[in-house]
């Protein structure tokens, strides 16, 4: 493994979403990952283990969590492992025997990382939920949406993600350079509901300073502003607008050739009539016109893309922002590094592709493999 996380193992128990991305991105910063997986599918696995690209770069162990044997095999792993990764239920690791103390009882370096909703206590802790739940609860998603119409929910990037996933492996890594000084780990509780509060800041600085109202639609980023928002174009195609400062403002009205007093800008009461005025001259060419237009601008201006149409823009492609691995077409790694780059992605492997190569990588012998197999404590 090449990267900055070159010679760090991590044990990942298998899921979904959240856990599999954090693990991902530890992989593709260089860790030495092995994933955990369930003998057979597991609930919400909606893609199959080997063709999904958040399983990429790692090896695959299928272990009955249930069967004491499995349990054993997984405590060796964890025996030489840096960190361990979950986002079981607050109490179900600990019923299987893979608890953050069984498991730093054997190994005081582990950083043992749980990534879970609500967190592992609360009123909702035991609950189930998704990115929305999250989202809503945290204030989030009341903020998302049109002026006098519902909440939108933003995909799952938010919570699963940006409030999870990156929040947990920004506790992982602040975790292993502590137990460099210090030469424990600790539990790293990564709750989504508190990664979604935390991407508030801003917004909470400016409510807190006056410069936001909590309505959806009615403030400077969430669309309310005229000069911060999309509008559709001649062809049914959209464009992004994100002119907030006065000089980028005046190259975007100066690039629509329209006559707008630059102090009308921050004046809510002139708001609507900047917007009709905005929307009608971007009514007049298609999508693909205007990014011509404002091309090489500080208008902030850019086309609004497809998930393909992405894959093909100039500026990623330029960046290599995107890697073909076996045929699917998937984002590369990120962020990049001058000394320590990342490999090119491996593609995922099949369920229990490596379970015999890891298990005598632990030490067990071809007849106990053989017998851990027959028992179905493992599988592969």
């Amino acid at each position: 493994m090449t990267g900055p996380l070159a010679g760090i193992e991590v044990v990942e128990l298998a899921g979904i979403g959240p856990v599999p991305w954090a693990a991902t991105m530890l992989s593709d910063l260089g860790a030495s990952v092995v994933r955990v997986d369930r003998p057979v599918p597991g609930p919400g696995e909606l893609i199959p283990t080997h063709r999904d690209p958040m399983n990429r770069g790692r090896r695959s162990v299928a272990v009955d969590l249930k069967h004491s044997d499995g349990v054993e095999a997984v405590l060796r792993l964890v025996d030489r492992a840096d960190v361990l990764l979950e986002g079981l239920r607050p109490g179900v690791v600990e019923r299987l025997g893979l608890g953050p103390d069984v498991c730093r009882d054997r190994n005081r370096r582990l950083v043992y990382a749980r990534l879970t909703g609500w967190g592992q206590e609360g009123p909702l802790a035991s609950t189930a939920g998704h990115d929305i739940d999250y989202l809503a609860v945290a204030g989030a998603l009341g903020s998302i949406g049109r002026a006098g119409g519902p909440p939108v929910p933003p995909v799952n990037y938010l919570a699963d993600f940006g409030g999870g996933a990156m929040f947990a492996v920004a506790g992982v890594l602040a975790a292993l350079v502590e137990r460099a000084s210090s030469g424990l780990g600790q539990v790293v509780d990564a709750a989504m509901v508190d990664g979604v509060a935390m991407l508030q800041l801003l917004t909470f600085s400016m409510l807190g300073s006056g410069l936001w109202t909590d309505r959806r639609g009615a403030n400077l980023l969430d669309g309310g502003a005229p000069f911060y928002d999309t509008y559709e174009c001649a062809d049914g195609g959209f464009v992004a607008v994100g002119a907030l400062e006065p000089q980028f403002f005046a190259a975007l009205v100066a690039g629509l050739g329209i006559e707008v007093d630059p102090s009308a800008q921050f004046d809510r009461e002139a708001w609507p009539a900047l917007r009709s005025a905005l929307a009608g001259a971007f009514l007049a060419r298609t999508r693909d016109e205007w990014a011509e237009v404002f091309a090489g601008t500080d208008a902030c201006v850019a086309p609004v893309l497809g998930l393909v149409e992405a894959t093909e823009h100039a500026h990623m492609a330029a960046r290599d922002a995107w890697v073909d691995v076996e045929g699917v077409i998937q984002p590369a790694p990120a962020p990049r590094f001058e000394r320590t780059p990342a490999a090119d992605p491996e593609p995922p492997r099949r369920r229990g592709a490596d379970t015999r190569e890891v298990l005598a990588e632990l030490g067990y012998t071809d007849e106990q493999i053989e017998a851990l197999v027959a028992t179905r404590a493992v599988s592969g």
